[in-house]
């Protein structure tokens, strides 16, 4: 099966009025700890996406691909390969907080000022232990999108 064919059937249960289902399908995906989902499925928007909100994804998809580490190196503390992945996540904090600062306080129904201090929160806070991974399924955050008004 090919990767949009998958990522087509994943999508049918992410409807969001006025939302592409993709960006809803995002935070399904987040909020269920399943960060690498996440990431793909709004990446497969982020390609088709020309527009004023390129940036704004990519931003989220970073925020997914930092908890990617912090996931794999908890799960597999001893692994040689995920053992460090607690610096790569740092630098992706640090990316997605720049890509989001741009849409602060607000945008597509997202907090994104909540997103942009978590994200420079995890880099700081990964930078300043040595590069300890902060992450655990039971902190780990959640992300909702904003009833329309």
């Amino acid at each position: 099966m090919k990767k949009a064919d998958k990522i087509q059937g994943m999508l049918r249960e992410h409807e969001t009025p006025g939302l592409p289902p993709e960006y809803a399908g995002y935070f399904t995906c987040f909020n269920r700890q399943e960060y690498y989902e996440a990431h793909d499925v709004l990446e497969h928007l982020w390609l088709r996406t020309r527009d004023g909100n390129h940036a704004f994804y990519k931003g989220l998809i970073q925020f997914a691909g930092a908890f990617v580490h912090l996931q794999k190196q908890y799960r597999r503390p001893d692994h040689p390969k995920d053992a460090s992945r607690a610096k790569p996540a740092a630098r992706l904090f640090g990316l997605a907080a720049k890509n989001l600062e741009a849409y602060r306080p607000a945008h597509l129904r997202l907090d994104v000022e909540r997103v942009w201090k978590m994200s420079m929160a995890f880099a700081e806070e990964i930078a300043r232990s040595g590069y300890r991974n902060p992450w655990t399924p039971e902190t780990a955050p959640r992300l909702e999108i904003m009833k329309e008004e």
